[in-house]
C-alpha cells in the first residue's frame, strides 16, 4: 500500500489533494445532512461554484443524494466514506501516530481522528464516531457497557445505530449526576445509547459527590446496591477526561477546595480523581459509581477526549490508564502527546 501510495504520488501529485477535498465533502454531509449548499460550502472552506462542480462529480458517481432538503450521502457513499477513512489515515502517516504511541503508551490502541476538537466542533463528532464504531464490533449479547457523562460522550450516543447483537446488551451510568444540565448526565446518555443501538439500560439516580455518612448511607439502599453491583462489574467503560478546574468548577467545588487542587498542580480528573503533570493522584473525591480501581476488571476502557487544551490532561491520566484501555483522541493531542513522550 505504502509502495502505491508513493509512485501515486510522484504520478499523480495532486491526487492527495483532491481525495482528501472529496473526503472532507462527503465526511462533512455525513455529519449535517440534509444539508443546503451553502452551508456546507462554509463548513469546507469552499465558494459554492467550485462546491457546486465537487458535489456534480459525486452525484454522478452514485455517492451522494441531493434533494429539495439538500445533501445527503447514499448508502454507496456511506460505505466509500468508511473506506476512505481508512485510506487516508495511512496515507497521510494517522495510522504510523496511533502505532507509535500504542507503543509508547503501553496500552491496548490509539485511534485518532484528524484536527482539533478545540477549533472545530465537527471533529468531536468525530470522535463519537470512531468510539460508537468501535463499540458496534466489540459489544456482544450479554455484556454490561458503563458510561460517564460529558459533551464528548454523548457524541457517542448521537452515533450508534441499531444492531442486532446489541439488543441485549446493558447500559449504565458509570457515576451518579455532575453539574445541572441533564442532556449530559451519564444517566441520560445511558438511556440514550440504549435507544440508538437497540439495547436495554438502567439508571442510578444518585449525586455523583456526596459526605461519607450519605454515601453509606445511599449505597445500603438495596435498589442502588443492585445497580452499583452491576456496574462495577461492566465488561466495557466509556469515559472522558477532564481538566481538573473545569470539572471542581462543575461539580461546584468551594474556592478554598480549588485553590487546594492548584496548589497540588492538579491538571486532570477522572472518576472523581484528579492527577498532576507525572500521573499521580492528588485528590480524591467520595464518588457514587465507579472507581479508578474498578477498571482493572473491564475487558476494554475506552478514554475519548480531544483538543489542545486537553492535552496535558489527556497525558498526565495515561499514566495511570490500565493496560486495556483504548484512547479515542485527535490529531492535535497526538502531536502534544508525542512531543511529551519523546
Amino acid at each position: 500500500m505504502n509502495k502505491w501510495m508513493n509512485v501515486t504520488q510522484k504520478v499523480i501529485p495532486d491526487l492527495m489533494e483532491i481525495m482528501k477535498r472529496r473526503y472532507e465533502i462527503l465526511q462533512q454531509t455525513s455529519l449535517m445532512e440534509p444539508v443546503g449548499r451553502r452551508s456546507l460550502a462554509t463548513k469546507v472552506g469552499m465558494t459554492e461554484r467550485v462546491l457546486r462542480g465537487e458535489l456534480d462529480f459525486l452525484r454522478e458517481q452514485g455517492l451522494i443524494i441531493v434533494d429539495a432538503q439538500g445533501t445527503k450521502l447514499s448508502e454507496a457513499g456511506k460505505h466509500l466514506l468508511v473506506d476512505l477513512h481508512e485510506v487516508i489515515k495511512e496515507w497521510s502517516g494517522l495510522n504510523d501516530k496511533e502505532i507509535n504511541l500504542t507503543k509508547m503508551l503501553q496500552i491496548e490502541k490509539v485511534l485518532l481522528t484528524y484536527g482539533d476538537t478545540d477549533k472545530d466542533e465537527t471533529v468531536k463528532s468525530e470522535l463519537g464516531k470512531e468510539v460508537a464504531r468501535l463499540v458496534q464490533v466489540i459489544a456482544n449479547g450479554g455484556m454490561t457497557i458503563a458510561v460517564t457523562g460529558g459533551s464528548t460522550i454523548s457524541t457517542v450516543a448521537e452515533a450508534l445505530r441499531k444492531q442486532q447483537h446489541m439488543s441485549d446488551v446493558l447500559f449504565v451510568p458509570a457515576r451518579g449526576g455532575v453539574g445541572t444540565d441533564m442532556r449530559f448526565q451519564a444517566n441520560t446518555l445511558a438511556a440514550r445509547m440504549a435507544e440508538e443501538s437497540g439495547g436495554t439500560y438502567q439508571t442510578l439516580y444518585v449525586p455523583d459527590v456526596v459526605g461519607e455518612e450519605m454515601y453509606q448511607s445511599i449505597i445500603k439502599e438495596p435498589e442502588i446496591k443492585q445497580v452499583l453491583k452491576v456496574i462495577k462489574k461492566a465488561n466495557i467503560v466509556i469515559h472522558g477526561i477532564g481538566n481538573a478546574l473545569e470539572m471542581a468548577e462543575r461539580r461546584g467545588t468551594h474556592t478554598g477546595n480549588i485553590k487546594e487542587l492548584t496548589e497540588s498542580g492538579a491538571i486532570a480528573e477522572a472518576f472523581g480523581y484528579y492527577f498532576n503533570e507525572e500521573g499521580k493522584v492528588v485528590h480524591r473525591l467520595q464518588t457514587v459509581g465507579l472507581q479508578l480501581e474498578d477498571l482493572q476488571h473491564a475487558s476494554y476502557v475506552i478514554a475519548v477526549a480531544g483538543g489542545s487544551t486537553k492535552a496535558k490532561a489527556i497525558a498526565a491520566y495515561m499514566k495511570q490508564a490500565p493496560k486495556q484501555t483504548i484512547l479515542v483522541t485527535d490529531e492535535i493531542v497526538a502531536q502534544e502527546l508525542l512531543k511529551t513522550i519523546n
